[in-house]
């Protein structure tokens, strides 16, 4: 189990990190935002529009780009260590996220810096062996699509042969706006299999998943490779 802060506790002199939330305005980069600006390192959102007022995070530097458009997203991006994709396949993104951070993956890759991706519970198996999540009879018909689709992101990054330094994070089963959750200080960290508790339950809150992100990029454990975050 990893406690909130672990990681920065026990490496007090600790460097700021330069990040970039690509979605940043969404309900993971939202928090993941907050929890980088609450650390004290440079966070940077890119977003198609940015928020008003009190929706912003102090600490926190805002620009709007779309994704969809890569010559714009390369020159919106600023200096960085870390550029970290929290966008999800819905309207416009539908069927053109997979090609997009393909290229986000390229500018990460052209640019020497780090590469992370946030996807979902869809592509994780459900035991050893399998199968898939998105694979079992009580997969939401309506999260299929934008399952599958993040599942080809992960798919594009472990075939890739370049110097890409990635990582891809699929939070617990239950994870988003509708299951907010609360901060409760803990998390446990798992592979390609899905995690769940003692009752079969897979929850992380958006709160308990940005602290694992952040300490991740802090000090990374997970290379070229897939985690995923649960209590």
């Amino acid at each position: 189990m990893v406690t909130i802060g672990q990681v920065a506790e026990n490496e007090k002199e600790k460097n700021m990190t330069k990040i970039v939330v690509v979605g940043g305005t969404g309900y993971a980069g939202g928090h993941i935002i907050a929890e980088a600006a609450k650390r004290g390192h440079e966070v940077v959102s890119v977003s198609r529009s940015i928020p008003e007022g009190a929706n912003k995070v102090s600490g926190a530097d805002y620009i709007a780009a779309d994704l969809l458009d890569a010559d714009a997203v390369a020159g919106a991006i600023p200096a960085t260590d870390v550029i970290l994709s929290a966008v999800a396949p819905r309207g416009p993104l539908a069927g053109n996220t997979r090609g997009a951070l393909a290229k986000l993956g390229d500018l990460a890759r052209d640019r020497g810096v780090r590469y992370g991706a946030v996807g979902g519970a869809g592509s994780l198996l459900v035991s050893e062996g399998g199968p898939k999540l998105i694979e079992t009879p009580d997969f939401p018909d309506a999260f299929k699509a934008e399952a599958a689709e993040m599942g080809e992101v992960l798919d594009d990054l472990r075939a890739r042969e370049d110097s890409l330094d990635w990582f891809f994070v699929s939070p617990a089963a239950n994870f988003g706006s509708f299951n907010p959750g609360e901060a409760r200080g803990d998390y446990r960290l798992g592979g390609d299999v899905l995690l769940a508790d003692a009752n079969g339950t897979s929850d992380i809150s958006g709160a308990d998943l940005a602290v694992a992100i952040i300490d991740e990029i802090e000090s990374p454990a997970h290379r070229k490779a897939r985690f995923t975050v649960a209590y």
